[in-house]
């Protein structure tokens, strides 16, 4: 089994363009058995928070989907409690994450590689296609 962090730039940008890469992954990992999504309460609090910034308003997001999003993955989702990690990441808000993903051994998906170390284990959305090919 794989395991997958999805970072919140990820979720934006499925909401933002269903049709475009990050909702398809998210998609495919959704649908695939293989694969579980990795999760905390501080992750599902980033997501519910950045989708209702201000600044998405333009986007219409609907909160039945939001909702709908949120409650799939702690369904289907494995719950971790990372410990904290002294690593140096440029983004404090990213810590999370990057100790999610490291604690449960996960993909950590994103948008914004500089905000992580480089690692094996954090991946542009191409890489992690290229990765499950």
């Amino acid at each position: 089994m794989q395991k997958i962090v999805i970072d919140t730039n990820i979720v934006i940008s499925a909401f933002i363009s269903p049709n475009g890469l990050p909702a398809k992954i998210i998609e495919f990992i959704v649908l695939n058995e293989e694969m579980k999504i990795c999760y905390n309460v501080d992750i599902l609090d980033e997501y519910e928070e950045v989708l209702s910034r201000e600044k998405f308003d333009k986007y219409n997001f609907d909160p039945k989907e939001k909702e709908k999003f949120i409650n799939k993955i702690i369904e289907i989702g494995i719950l971790v409690d990372p410990r904290a990690s002294d690593m140096p990441i440029p983004d404090e808000s990213d810590r999370i994450f990057y100790d999610t993903a490291k604690e449960s051994g996960a993909i950590l998906i994103t948008n914004n590689m500089k905000h992580y170390p480089t690692e094996n284990f954090i991946m542009t959305p191409a890489t992690f296609i290229q990765f499950i090919k």
